[in-house]
């Protein structure tokens, strides 16, 4: 029988040749799917390819009975319930690279726009006016470009600004001092940057901590003549912020490919403002990135059904069937260990060295270290990284990685370290699973705790001194926050320790901060897998 192919968006010809041209194929091309159709159709289909428009949803995966893979031409997964098909079995691939360019040469296209008034004096001249003097415009040349987000989009983007003579300032938390130096890029922090840059530009995800990280805040500490240009995700810059400050005359531009709406809304103040170029979302929209896409996602598709190798999963390393069985429990756990670390350490990753003790050792580890590392790249690179091309970012920023394997059983038949080392601290985290399937973390530097590592977790340090747990108890209660679980470890009596709470509810920021101030505490830190 024939693998069944379903495209429900449109690609590009030379993409869905690509599969028709394979005799083990049948493919149906149907863009017009309607969700309730789409639920009743996918019960036959082996693979699904989709862009942006299909909508693939919990339910639509959970009325699926053969569905093997899910094909996403292009990079963010906004449109399919990876959490859904990754408990039905079903692998989801992207194509983290294929508009890099594409997305990088939009920036420079607004950012010159921006510079030289290129919109307005086009939309002067087809009024049949010539004015010269009020569409003077501003030089790239020696000024400085602050990039926030230095991935592989931010990295071209600033390999374009270097050839106009920029100065680049750059604010990645996985970029390395050496790497920025050995690319020309200087490395900054975020207050650095808003302070000294004469063009911001976003690259980065949008996640709860990217969400509104330009607003009235940051946007006081720039300079009076700064240009904002945002091809990455809406709502990482503060529209209504950026229009206050525009219309203050705080900052002298902005450049937008993307919205907090999308389309924005017709009473939007920023389509209004002569001191803004606008597009409608098209970093990717080039032919070339447009192919690029679809040609790689359908190769991909091709290539995991007809041979079993998969590329740029996000849900799934490349491992055989049945040996993903058995390991899958301790992929899990090495992933949100990764997380964890990402999440608790401050500063420049430099190094990771992963220890693999007892029985562990038998597998071949590369996919447990493909996981941690792809876990602590997610928090801030979200769907860019996967198990296949986890450890290529990580050489990229300079990230170097050392794996141990120690057959000694010491306290646990099985165990998993995560040593972390940036430029400002040193983290170790210990895991293990207990009955072979429940993740565990056991020790968190020197201090062994027993926490379970899921949903929204507080890592606390704090003297040991009675009254602290009804003291910080007190705190989350008063804010409605319920404690589902907890653990605690100390070095000595009344010495320091640290205090594990997992908690069924976000916590706000000024709870945050009320916990910090409380008496005997060091420090805190919320984890969200």
């Amino acid at each position: 029988m024939p693998y069944k192919v379903l495209i429900s968006d449109s690609l590009s010809k030379e993409a869905v040749e690509i599969l028709t041209k394979e005799k083990e194929f049948s493919v149906d091309v149907n863009t017009k799917l309607t969700p309730d159709e789409l639920k009743k159709a996918i019960k036959d289909y082996d693979a699904l390819v989709v862009r942006s428009s299909t909508k693939v949803t919990k339910e639509v995966i959970e009325a699926a009975q053969r569905l093997k893979i899910i094909g996403r031409a292009g990079v963010g997964l906004d449109n399919v319930d990876v959490e859904a098909a990754s408990k039905k079995g079903v692998v989801v691939v992207n194509t983290p690279a294929g508009n890099t360019i594409s997305t990088a040469e939009q920036t420079l296209a607004l950012m010159l726009s921006l510079s030289r008034n290129i919109p307005q004096a086009d939309a002067s001249m087809r009024r049949g006016e010539w004015e010269r003097k009020k569409f003077m415009g501003h030089e790239l040349y020696g000024k400085t470009l602050g990039i926030i987000g230095l991935g592989r989009i931010g990295t071209e983007v600033a390999k374009r600004a270097l050839s106009f003579g920029m100065k680049i300032l750059a604010y990645d938390p996985y970029l390395s001092m050496d790497k920025a130096k050995e690319l020309g890029i200087e490395p900054s922090d975020l207050p650095g940057l808003y302070k000294n840059a004469d063009y911001i530009t976003v690259h980065t995800p949008l996640t709860d901590e990217t969400n509104h990280m330009i607003s009235d805040k940051e946007i006081a500490m720039m300079k009076k003549d700064v240009r904002l240009i945002n091809c990455a995700r809406g709502g990482i810059i503060d529209e209504a912020a950026l229009a206050r400050a525009l219309e203050a005359g705080k900052i002298a531009g902005a450049a937008l490919d993307v919205y907090e709406e999308e389309p924005p809304l017709k009473e939007n103040p920023l389509l209004k403002m002569d001191k803004v170029v606008l597009t409608p979302h098209l970093g990717a929209s080039t032919e070339e990135a447009q192919t690029n896409v679809a040609v790689e996602v359908a190769n991909t598709v091709r290539d995991a059904l007809m041979t079993g190798c998969i590329r740029n999963a996000v849900n799934v390393p490349c491992v055989e069937s049945e040996i993903w069985k058995v390991i899958e429990p301790y992929l899990k756990l090495a992933e949100k260990m990764g997380s964890i670390q990402a999440q608790l350490v401050e500063g420049h990753i430099r190094q990771v060295n992963i220890r693999y003790v007892g029985d562990v050792i038998k597998f071949d580890i590369s996919p447990f270290t493909l996981s941690i590392i792809k876990g602590m790249l997610t928090p801030i690179l979200q769907e860019t990284v996967n198990f296949v091309n986890s450890m290529v970012i990580a050489k990229e920023r300079g990230i170097r990685v050392i794996e141990t394997k120690i057959d000694q059983i010491q306290d646990f038949a099985n165990l998993i370290m995560v040593d972390v080392e940036t430029d400002r601290m040193r983290s170790s985290l210990t895991g293990t699973l207990f009955t072979k399937v429940d993740p565990r973390i056991v020790k968190i530097d020197d201090f062994y705790v027993d926490a379970v590592p899921e949903g929204y977790m507080l890592f606390m340090q704090n003297k040991d001194v009675p009254g602290i747990i009804g003291q910080i108890g007190t705190i989350l209660g008063r804010n409605n926050i319920n404690i589902a679980g907890m653990s605690f470890g100390r070095e000595s009596k009344g010495g320091k320790a640290v205090s594990v709470l997992n908690i069924d509810s976000d916590v706000p920021k000024n709870v945050l901060e009320e916990l910090r101030k409380a008496q005997n505490v060091y420090g805190v830190k919320l984890v969200k897998l």
